[in-house]
């Protein structure tokens, strides 16, 4: 039986903690090379990296950070780890060798790595895919078809011999035993909340042939476990759920995640405030000013904060808040500080500029801070289950599109409003995003980024006040969802984060980009 999908706010929606332009490019990519060290037990030498001419990867993996990710994941670094900056030459000091090629192995999906992994004893092949917000999936191993998300202890075991599986399921007590055959050398595969007991596979050793039999640790936070279930998966399901219960959009959030990780409502509590706490220092650490060189926007929200306190801009209250504190989380994303890809890197400043400003300006306390984010993550669960956050399949509408909507529902909640208006909200401020194209400038993450940002939050702001004040949203949020994936699906391929399109392939563009290529 296979170990379901499932959607987890800390998996999926808040996170992860992350350095870098994009989350996926770099922290997807970070998770893949750390399951591609696993698959070398931690010893690689030569690495083969080779992206379809047809993917986004193609044109994007220098400049948004896959390679930084993939180095990083090779040397077991986290996707906050600090020597990120410095990948290239912490590779070149470990003695790996690192060959990237574009070829056309006719991959499916447009954020597809395809790994050829070395070292003096063996070689192994490994096919991932980046699924939006730092998600990933490993399709492939060694030719053979699997499916690896990161929320399992995954063992595989390769021998010829029969019998191995049938001795397995008697000894022992797992979520999933996988049998494969493959052309070559077929391996066994394991899902499990902890690896096999070392007993149990010395007998192993000792009772059949094994050629190895490699361990790749879970990648996510949050861990899978058959017969995993959840209360509801969808808006439609949770309005039934709720009819007898009338709780708040919040508390069925936290009632969603302890059911779906097997945790506590306090350790889900505990989760969310430890997200708020990185948030509010990545904010307050951009407004004290960032340095660095690699990016096109310098430190612009120091200067934005002096004008509102001289009041030299326009009187936009709470709205005014929220573009400091956007402008602040960007340049700490641009400056390779922490963020938290809030559902993405690219869109990580709309929903804390959006919920923190807000919350700032109307002096709320830290707890009502969590259950707004909460609102906002389940929000963030029917799009992932629904829709998707990857602008490489879904455009900027994926990314800062639904953000705009999750905060919309967190904004509402914040000023106390009913699991409706923040469901309504949420829905207005989805339908009003469709269509919106990623075409990032000099193929960097910072513009029109930014900008695509304040206005996701801004729309948050008009919508969560027209919810409030009960207008008609027409189309239920469940509807606009399922609307929001063909659209999303529909946009050209060139304005779908290959910088091949749009403000990408302007004349001051390409001078920004070779600009910054020569630096």
């Amino acid at each position: 039986m296979e170990v379901k999908k499932i959607p987890s706010i800390f998996n999926d929606v808040m996170g992860p903690i992350m350095r870098g332009p994009s989350s996926s490019h770099c922290a997807a990519s970070v998770r893949i090379g750390r399951m591609a060290r696993d698959l070398m037990d931690g010893n690689i030498k030569d690495i083969l990296i080779e992206f379809d001419p047809k993917g986004s990867l193609a044109t994007t993996h220098d400049s948004q950070g896959s390679d930084m990710g993939l180095y990083g994941g090779f040397l077991g670094w986290e996707a906050y780890d600090e020597r990120l900056v410095n990948y290239a030459e912490a590779i070149e000091e470990a003695g790996i060798t690192i060959k990237v090629e574009i070829n056309d192995f006719k991959a499916e999906h447009p954020n597809t790595y395809k790994l050829t992994l070395k070292n003096d004893k063996e070689t192994h092949e490994m096919v991932a895919i980046s699924t939006g917000g730092g998600m990933i999936e490993i399709i492939e191993i060694d030719r053979i078809k699997v499916s690896m998300i990161g929320d399992c202890y995954e063992t595989l075991i390769y021998s010829e011999e029969t019998g191995i599986l049938e001795y397995l399921q008697k000894e022992l007590i797992i979520d999933e035993i996988i049998n494969f055959k493959g052309k070559d050398i077929p391996f066994i595969e394991i899902k499990s909340q902890k690896f096999p007991n070392k007993e149990i596979l010395n007998r192993l050793h000792s009772n059949f042939r094994i050629f190895s039999i490699k361990e790749l640790k879970p990648v996510l936070p949050v861990l899978s476990r058959k017969g995993m279930e959840v209360p509801f998966s969808t808006y439609e399901e949770m309005l039934e759920y709720n009819e007898d219960k009338n709780l708040n959009l919040w508390e069925l959030a936290i009632h969603y995640e302890s059911i779906r990780g097997s945790i506590s409502s306090e350790e889900v509590i505990k989760k969310m405030k430890h997200i708020v706490k990185v948030m509010k220092k990545s904010i307050f650490d951009g407004i004290k000013g960032t340095e660095f060189a690699d990016r096109i926007l310098g430190f612009q929200s120091g200067f934005f904060k002096t004008q509102m306190e001289n009041e030299r801009i326009l009187d936009g209250g709470i709205l005014n808040q929220m573009i400091l504190y956007i402008s602040a989380m960007m340049e700490i994303k641009s400056s390779m500080g922490v963020i938290v890809a809030a559902p993405t890197a690219g869109a990580c400043s709309t929903i804390p500029g959006a919920l923190l400003g807000a919350a700032s300006m109307m002096e709320l306390s830290e707890e009502e801070i969590i259950k707004a984010m909460f609102a906002t993550s389940l929000i963030g669960i029917f799009i992932s289950r629904g829709a998707t956050f990857s602008a490489e399949i879904g455009g900027c509408q994926a990314e800062c599109g639904s953000a705009s909507g999750m905060a919309a529902a967190g904004l509402v909640t914040l000023k106390e409003g009913n699991t409706k208006q923040a469901t309504d909200a949420a829905s207005m401020a989805l339908q009003n995003s469709f269509g919106m194209v990623c075409d990032p400038v000099a193929n960097r993450v910072e513009v029109p980024c930014l900008g695509k940002n304040v206005m996701a939050a801004s729309n948050a702001l008009s919508c969560a006040n027209m919810a409030l004040a009960n207008y008609d949203v027409v189309i239920p949020l469940g509807e606009v969802i399922e609307s929001m994936n063909k659209v999303g699906r529909s946009i050209p391929y060139e304005l779908r984060c290959t910088a091949l399109g749009g403000l990408s392939v302007t004349k001051t563009s390409r001078i920004l980009e070779e600009k910054l290529r020569s630096n």
